[in-house]
């Protein structure tokens, strides 16, 4: 979960506006799409994270919902923009995380698809969405035309 930002930015370096916004087939998004919906879903992750673990209270997390969320690119920021914003979250996120007990990483909440999950299974679940999206984001990037 750390480095997701930072492999984000490692797979973009170096690209300029055209080709970040280059679509190699109508079915695909771009680049830029891409970097958008997963800053965006990180976002919004994050802060179901740390709102479920700041609220003792807090139990039902929409956590499927979330993850699949699709964001809307139209009304975003400029992807790197984005990216930083999504790297400041994180690195707060995983600032929490670090400093939580044993018990903590206990603690269950309840997703509608998923049912009862610790918080160690959010935070897997999580984990493994984003390097799916990485996956495609490489896969993207590599489908980019030279220069």
């Amino acid at each position: 979960m750390s480095t997701v930002a930072d492999r984000v930015g490692d797979l973009i370096a170096g690209l300029d506006e055209p080709r970040l916004g280059y679509r190699h087939a109508p079915a695909l998004p771009t680049v830029t799409e891409a970097v958008t919906s997963l800053c965006q879903a990180g976002i919004a992750v994050d802060g179901l994270l740390r709102h479920a673990y700041l609220d003792p209270e807090q139990r039902e997390i929409a956590l499927n919902e979330t993850l699949r969320s699709t964001p809307d690119a139209d009304v975003s920021p400029p992807a790197a923009e984005l990216l930083d914003a999504f790297s400041r979250v994180r690195r707060r996120t995983i600032d929490l995380l670090r400093g939580m007990s044993p018990d903590d990483w206990r603690r269950t909440f309840v997703d509608s698809r998923d049912g009862e999950l610790m918080l160690f299974q959010v935070c897997e679940r999580i984990t493994r969405q984003e390097i799916g999206r990485l996956g495609m984001l490489r896969n993207l990037v590599a489908l980019v035309p030279a220069v």
